[in-house]
This record gives C-alpha cells, structure tokens and sequence, in this order.
C-alpha cells in the first residue's frame, strides 16, 4: 500500500508546469493533471528546481530552429522519418514527424521538495520528508514531480532545499571527478566554467586536486574568481604560467571538459593541457574526433567519458524498478552520487548558493529561458521556485465548483445513440495511429484522455478533442460517462486495466498484445467469457487491410499452407518491449499478430505449435521460426526474424491452396495466381487495417451486431503466442488446449 501525507488528500489536483513544443521551442507554463502514485515512485511537491542553462538552453535553441534547421541537426532523425515514408506511406511518415514537432515536451531534470506520498515497496522515504530529486522526465519544472526512489535523495529536515536542487548538476560533476580517478595533491584544470564547471571546481578543491578553471569568456572567469576558483581565460599566457608552476612543466593529471559546443578545440586544447599518460574527461556536449597528433597518440592519453550521474544512468533496472547495484561491487552509484553531492552542501564543503544569479516563480518560467538565450546579462545558476504549500487549497477551491468527475456505475448497453470513449494512454501509437483512425462520428463521445503525465494527457486531450485530460485511473474506469475504454499503454498494464475496465462494465479495446502472462490469461479468459460481461477486443488489425481481405475472399475452406516473413528490424535489448516484465518480448508483443492473420486467413484455430530460435547470448527470442497447425488441417509457419537488412519491407505473406497461389507484400501489393481466372494484380499505398478495424468496432459499439473479432480467436491466437514461448524454452511441440 501507497503512504500518503497530509498534503495528498486531494486525488484529481492540477498543477503548473513548464512545457515547450519542438516546433516552435517557445516555453510556456501550463495547468495539467498532477501525476499519481505508482508503485516504487515518489511523489514529490517542488519548492525548487534548476535550470540547467547548457543543456536546456541548447534544447529550446534548437527547437527555434527552422524545420530546415532541425533536420540539419537531427540528421538520423531525418532518416528514420524518410525510411517510414518508404516503407508505410507519407502519410504515416508525416503523422509520425508531426505528433513529435505538436508534442507538449516537459523541461528541467533536478529539483528538490517534500514528499507527499510514497509507492507501494519504498523504502527510507516517508510523507513530509524533504528530499532531493534528478532524471530528465522525472525531476521537472513543475508543482508536483513523480520521481523513482533510486532518483531521490533524503535530505535533513533543516536541509535548503534552495541548495539542494542543484541535485543532479552536482551528480554530474561529482561523476566526472570519479571518472578522472585524482589523488590528493596532484592537478586537473576544466575547461569551460558554467554550472557544471564550476561546481567541478569546487569539488576538485575540497578534494585537495590542485584546480585551474578556464572558460573563453571574460565574464564567467571573473565569476569563478568571485567563487574562489584558479581561474583563466582560453587564450591567457597567464594560463600557461600557472600550469607549469603547478605541475613542474610536465602538465596536468588530467583535464575534465565541462563545455557544450560543436567545436573540436575543447578536445584538442585539453590533449595539450595533459601531461604524458595524464587522463581527458568529457563531461559535457562536445565532439570527440581529436587530432591523434601532437597530444594523444605521442602522450599515450587516457580519453573517458563521464555518464551523466553515475553507474546506473539509463539503466532500467536501476531507475524504473529500484533494483540497485550492491555497494561492494559499485561504489558508486547515481543515488550514492547525489546523496554524497548533499552531504558536501550540509557539511559546508560547497558553496551552492553563491552559484545562483537569477531566481523566478514558475510562473515567470518563460522569462528566465529568455535571459539565458538572449544572453543579454551573465547567468550561472538560474532557479525556479514554486509556492506548492498553496496547492491544496487552490485545488480545493476548484474541486468544491465542479460537479463530481466519477460515478461508479454500470455501463449502458450497446445500440444505445452514443457511446463515451476514453483513451487509456496517449502515446506515440495512440497519437499516431489509432487516435487519427478513431470515427469522427458525432455520437462518439470523447470523454477522457488519460496519460502518466499530464502533459501528455492534456495535448491529446486537446489536439484529439477530448472533454478532459487526466492521469488519474478512476476518471475512466469509475466514469458513468465512459462507455468503452481503448488501452494503448505499455505490455505489462493491459491485463490490469483490461479486468479493471470490465470489472466496472466497460467494452474494452486493447492493442495487442492482450497479456503478457499465463495467470494474466486465464483470469481475463473467466472475466470475459461471463454471460454478462462486456466485450473485449484486441488491436489485431491485420486482418481489416484491404489488401488482407481481397486475400481472404477468393479463398475456399480446403486447408491451405501458409508462410509468413517479418523482417522485423533489431531492437536493442534494453527497449522496454524486450524487458520480459515490461514488454514480454517480441514473440508475445508483436508476433501475436502474425499468428492472428494466420489463423484468420485459414479460417481455423490453431490447435499445436512448433517454434525454434537462434542461439542469443543475451536471451532473446526475435529470430525466430514458428509452426502452426490449425483445426482444419492447414499449416502456417511464421518466420520472425529480427536480424535482416532494414531496406527489405517487413512483411510477406504467401498462400497455398488446392492449386491458389497468392502472395500478398508489405500490404501494399497482392498477387493471386489462379488456375481457372488467371493472374490477378493489385497495387496501392500501404494500409495495415487499422481504419478499418476502428470503425468496425465503433460500429459494433453502436449498432450492436457480431464482434469484429470472435473472442475465442482473440483468445485463441494469444495462447498461441505464449505456446510458441514455451515450445521455444522446452525444444516441444506444444498442444493448445
């Protein structure tokens, strides 16, 4: 059970936060839903947060950019957008680059608060405690901040919070001090003295490291002095003298590289600045492609890069689920990194409050982003700070005006002349897939967009025009309002919110897959099989292309043969989808489909799978070939292979049946070879069904009738999937009972 403090009582609360679009890169402060608790998170009420001046303004200066602008500088991006117009049309291609340019993306990764609730397994965190917090989507610029628990430090109850929101900057720079691996006494300059920069200073010397600063601005030397740094402009002879006298004439142990630019004179300036086998760090933004003479190759220099906070950075494992690495093998992990960084703020070893030079209310947000490009007068810490002992009664005052969100009622029936529909996440397939497909049907009713965030919330809600955003569960599940409920959110939730969604009489739409777990299945299987129950439906889209459906109509009920190729493209291993927890792997998460079409364009169950993967180190189950067979006698077998050439198209299905052939490509292009009519051809732009799936089900909703998909093929094709799992594990056919 989540503990809640006296400061959460208010469930469905709105917050400020500060928000830009990449298509325009202008920062604005928004009210959106306040997020809610999960578990192993920490809700966290602001008091203060940082701006990070390289890194942030570097975002909004490049989202000011021109779209011919952006694509110079997100040359990859460019690519991928250009491979998905090939492979699925402009349209999608344009949907894609579109939703990503309109998206309301959150600013700010270090912040510091009070705990106003805390996740079902937290641990050493407690409501009212004060604490520090860091990670980009985490730790924002805004009221209320929902951080995972290895992304929080515990602070003193005297603490600053003022200070400590400087959290994750003094991770970072801690870490690139690790990283140069100093002892006592010898040397190391920085180059560039902005945030990061300086507070590495500091760190140096309260490590006893002989320190020289050096920037290329006149002014941000003359602010280090003020901090008490040795510090130097660029092209300084002044500089030169203190690194001889310093270091004997043989250079410094090491060089940290604090700077952001596109230039290659950090790296090259800082090969010249070592002595021989001495050691160059990269902390900040900058290219690393150095002249290999006359430093690096004749000096033997060690190049390191710094991961931002420390061990555990972009680690799901660590961050997401809490699971931290043990202090004998990892010294030093992000968390201990903040929470060392607090302890030098409490102990006096750092003077943090001397680095602030602008402080704002979050309202004013906007104007300190305008006095960090503008560039108009010198900044080093710029701070936020937000007046959340407020929260409550300001939300108080706006619930007690507004009539009740939620009743707890049974559904009504279908036919009826409208339907309410809430989206259950809001994320990229959602925006650019199935939200765009949705009927603009005047008796749909689009009531509530729900999001873990509420900036994702909010834009959906407005850009698809829903009556509310939300992030809390039970603005759908609990709404009378809500007729029918479209799941969209990550793998592992669907079984949860699809049973929820029942449970309170909802016809629920689920994209695939439909669970990730056996138990998962049975107990959805017993939910909606009920005589009562409402219906479910699974995105298994396929099967409406056009394409798919001129395949199935010269097709008789003789058994057939079948072979389906997905060139379905690497996915690194840590993408959630492969987290078997998370995501459940491919062959449930994305193979469900191919399985699904097989069995629809047979016209049978499958009763028996066979399936065999490639040998992978690191377990993955995505090459893969998977044989079925069907109640009618037909056979398919599924090649999923994630380790092809991304310039062939994903999909090819072939079709064998008493002297038929048909080929159908990418679900673009279908070829029927017919004894007794000839050969048949037809070609067109790619539609994988979607469209069509969406307005059947509408329809369904509507006017009542047959499902789209049969239940017992939805779960048919599911157990399917989970078979050709442990067919794989156990080197067995497998019989699907």
């Amino acid at each position: 059970m989540s503990r809640v403090g006296s400061d959460a009582k208010l469930r469905r609360v709105e917050m400020k936060q500060l928000l830009q679009k990449l298509a325009d890169g202008k920062p604005f402060v928004l009210d959106v839903p306040a997020p809610q608790i999960e578990p192993g998170y920490v809700l966290v009420a602001n008091r203060y947060s940082v701006i990070s001046a390289g890194t942030e303004g570097a975002t909004v200066r490049s989202a000011r950019k021109s779209l011919v602008g952006k694509a110079l500088e997100r040359p990859a991006d460019v690519k991928k957008v250009l491979e998905l117009a090939r492979r699925q049309g402009i349209t999608q291609a344009y949907r894609a680059a579109a939703k990503k340019l309109d998206a309301y993306s959150p600013l700010g990764y270090t912040s510091a608060g009070v705990v106003l609730e805390v996740g079902e397994g937290v641990v050493g965190f407690s409501p009212g405690d004060r604490v520090a917090c860091a990670g980009v989507g985490y730790a924002n610029h805004a009221e209320i901040v929902l951080a995972p628990s290895n992304l929080c430090v515990k602070l003193a109850p005297d603490a600053d919070l003022r200070a400590a929101a400087y959290n994750a900057l003094g991770a970072i720079a801690l870490q690139g001090v690790r990283r140069a691996d100093l002892r006592l006494g010898e040397s190391c300059a920085v180059i560039g003295l902005g945030l990061v920069g300086a507070l590495t200073c500091q760190l140096l010397k309260a490590s006893g490291v002989k320190t020289i600063g050096i920037d290329v601005s006149q002014t941000a030397v003359e602010k280090a002095r003020e901090l008490g740094i040795d510090a130097y402009l660029r092209e300084s002879r002044e500089l030169l003298y203190q690194i001889e006298a310093q270091t004997g004439g043989e250079g410094v142990d090491a060089t940290i590289i604090a700077a952001g630019t596109q230039s290659l004179d950090p790296i090259n300036f800082a090969g010249s600045l070592a002595r021989k086998r001495g050691k160059v760090v990269v902390v900040g933004a900058v290219p690393t492609g150095f002249e290999r003479n006359p430093n690096y190759y004749p000096k033997e220099l060690d190049l390191r890069m710094s991961c931002s906070y420390g061990p555990g950075r972009y680690d799901a494992d660590y961050e997401e689920k809490g699971r931290d690495y043990p202090i004998a093998y990892v010294r030093w992990t992000e968390r201990r990194n903040m929470q060392a960084f607090q302890e030098l703020i409490s102990a006096g070893k750092i003077d943090v409050a001397s680095l602030t030079t602008h402080e704002f209310l979050i309202d004013d947000a906007p104007n300190a982003y305008e006095t960090i490009l503008k560039r108009e007068e010198h900044y080093l810490g710029v701070v936020l700070r937000y007046e959340t002992e407020s929260l409550d009664a300001r939300n108080a005052r706006k619930i007690l005006s507004a009539p009740p969100l939620v009743e707890k009622t049974r559904s009504s029936s279908a036919g009826a002349n409208s339907i309410g529909v809430a989206f259950v996440g809001v994320g990229s397939y959602a925006q650019g897939t199935l939200l765009p497909n949705l009927p603009r049907d005047a008796r749909v009713r689009r009531v509530v967009a729900l999001s873990r965030t509420g900036a994702g919330a909010t834009r959906a809600a407005e850009k698809f025009h829903f009556a509310s955003a939300s992030t809390e569960p039970a603005d759908v599940f609990e709404n009378s309002d809500v007729d029918a409920v479209f799941i969209a959110t990550r793998h592992h939730l669907h079984a949860r919110q699809a049973l929820t969604a029942l449970r309170n009489g909802k016809r629920v739409f689920v994209e695939k897959p439909l669970c990730i777990r056996l138990d998962e299945y049975l107990e959805l299987y017993n939910e909606a099989n009920r005589p009562d129950a409402p219906s479910l439906i699974v995105g298994f889209n396929r099967r409406f292309a056009p394409t798919a459906l001129k395949l199935k109509s010269v097709l008789s009920n003789a058994p057939m043969s079948i072979v389906y190729r997905v060139n379905a493209g690497a996915i690194p291993p840590s993408h959630w989808t492969q987290d078997p927890e998370v995501g459940g792997g491919r062959i449930l998460g994305e193979a469900c489909h191919f399985i699904d079409f097989a069995a629809w364009i047979s016209g049978a169950k499958p009763i028996s799978v066979f399936a065999r993967a490639t040998t992978d180190p690191r377990g993955l189950n995505d090459v893969a070939s998977i044989q079925l067979e069907m109640e009618n006698g037909s056979i398919a077998t599924i090649h999923y292979f994630a380790n092809g050439a991304p310039g062939l198209a994903k999909e090819r299905v072939e079709v064998f049946q008493t002297g038929l052939s048909a080929v159908l490509d990418d679900f673009s292009s279908l070829t029927i070879y017919d004894p007794t009519k000839g050969t048949l051809r037809k070609k067109g732009t790619q539609d994988k069904g979607q469209r069509e799936m969406l307005r059947r089900v509408v329809d369904f909703y509507l006017e009542g009738g047959a499902a789209p998909i049969p239940l017992d093929e939805i779960f048919a094709s599911t157990l399917a999937a989970f078979g050709a799992c442990e067919s794989i594990a156990t080197r067995r056919e497998v019989a699907l009972r």
